[in-house]
């Protein structure tokens, strides 16, 4: 059984967030004692996206409604921006923020648990190229880094690295993410590990070729190994067979898609960034990007939309 809910829809606004336009691509935690979500976004009469935060109430399981968006403390019509950019804008700046996920992880030097959202910068242009840098937790705020830890060295990398996807398992900082261009049709779905999240990055490993159009790959811990869910896109004018929300497992998280079960389909075209969660009762949701045409003759010429599917794990 299935069962979707759109969260946040840019045609029907953002209720007392009035200043906000658009609100996408969310990674999905329990911190703090609540459900929390990051979201990338952008204000009106604005290009530059930045990250903002949603939260269920405190103490409330997780659901796919009741989320609020946390707003700015000086300007309630205004959502509050998670972090500055004060060391970080000559490599995120006005390319915006893109694609969060948050992992907790071990940072070796420091020798403690480190809370970090990973994401795609870009310092000039929406379009990229982009390089993977985080914000991290100091315990009272998020606090932007000087550099990036993550950029293309391969020449199938097109010099563009994003879509990141992290989990932190087995002492490192394992990550799943896109290279390439949605402008170049060009998405390769590939796989990289570190010790320590920053440096020290292992050989640069493709896991789905280009032809599969595999934008997001997002992996989480189950009580028997891992999950994933993953989405086929369709960024070009060709329609593809495979596209849609696919779901598979294995024992361990293994970059190499042989060692995944056969994937199971969960939805048709439409959908991305996929965002695996399971909720207290078992229940499994998908939280993810959509669209849908403006139909009004005025304005842009679609909307974007957060939406979350509740699903019965496949057998």
């Amino acid at each position: 059984m299935q069962h979707l809910t759109r969260i946040f829809d840019a045609g029907k606004g953002y209720g007392s967030i009035t200043n906000l336009r658009t609100a996408v691509d969310s990674t999905v935690a329990h911190r703090q004692g609540r459900w929390w979500m990051c979201i990338a976004g952008v204000e009106k009469n604005s290009r530059e996206i930045q990250m903002y935060s949603a939260t269920l109430p405190e103490g409330a399981p997780l659901s796919a409604t009741g989320w609020s968006l946390t707003p700015d403390p000086n300007d309630p019509a205004r959502p509050a921006i998670m972090s500055t950019k004060t060391r970080s804008h000559w490599w995120d700046g006005a390319g915006g923020r893109h694609c969060p996920s948050y992992v907790k992880g071990w940072d070796p030097d420091r020798q403690t648990w480190v809370e970090r959202i990973y994401y795609a910068g870009a310092a000039r242009d929406l379009m990229g190229p982009y390089v993977i840098g985080y914000i991290e937790w100091d315990g009272e705020q998020w606090v932007d880094q000087a550099a990036p830890v993550f950029t293309a060295n391969e020449y199938w990398e097109h010099g563009s690295v994003y879509e990141p996807n992290l989990i932190y398992h087995d002492g490192k900082w394992k990550m799943w993410y896109v290279a390439g261009a949605n402008q170049d049709d060009y998405l390769v779905q590939a796989y990289s590990e570190s010790p320590d999240g920053r440096t020290n990055w292992s050989h640069h490993k493709i896991v789905f070729a280009p032809e599969e159009k595999v934008f997001d790959f997002c992996v989480v811990p189950v009580e028997n190994g891992f999950e994933a869910v993953f989405a086929h896109v369709n960024v070009g004018k060709t329609e593809l067979p495979k596209t849609g929300l696919w779901w598979t497992q294995a024992t361990e998280p293994s970059p190499s898609m042989a060692d995944w079960c056969e994937p199971v389909r969960l939805t048709g075209p439409g959908p991305w960034k996929p965002v695996l969660v399971y909720g207290e009762n078992g229940r499994m949701f998908v939280f993810h990007d959509n669209q849908y045409t403006n139909t009004s003759g005025f304005g842009i010429p679609f909307y974007f939309t957060l939406d979350c599917l509740e699903i019965d794990r496949p057998a």
